[in-house]
């Protein structure tokens, strides 16, 4: 099983690369062939769909994600967050990534979430 940080950081990489071919090779390290990504606004499976998302998304918002925790982990899952950082320098949002790794240490399936839970009231 690869490292987890190698695996988060190869992730993190792959939303920052503009180059399809490069972006892609990030995702080899970190995502397993058919694994699935899902957020408020796509439901994707598959290293090539996860790659043009990526793709549209950096395109569509001339911006790039940084993850900005530590990952914590228990057994085959992982979280952190991130942020979305405009070209000016502001962030234009924020949120939670959930994976579960397969055996390898891949992403086998994650979910992301924009901003935090409100509060109870």
């Amino acid at each position: 099983m690869q490292d987890l940080m190698y695996t988060i950081e190869s992730y993190g990489a792959a939303w920052q690369e503009k180059s399809s071919g490069k972006r892609f090779e990030f995702l080899t390290h970190c995502f397993a062939e058919n694994g699935r990504y899902v957020d408020p606004t796509a439901d994707v499976s598959g290293r090539e769909r996860l790659n043009a998302h990526i793709g549209e998304i950096l395109e569509s918002s001339n911006g790039r994600v940084e993850i900005t925790s530590s990952p914590v982990s228990h057994h085959d899952v992982v979280h952190f967050t991130w942020h979305m950082v405009a070209p000016d320098g502001a962030i234009m949002v924020a949120g939670h990534d959930f994976i579960r790794l397969d055996e390898d240490g891949k992403i086998a399936h994650l979910a992301g979430f924009f901003g935090d839970p409100p509060p109870l009231t």
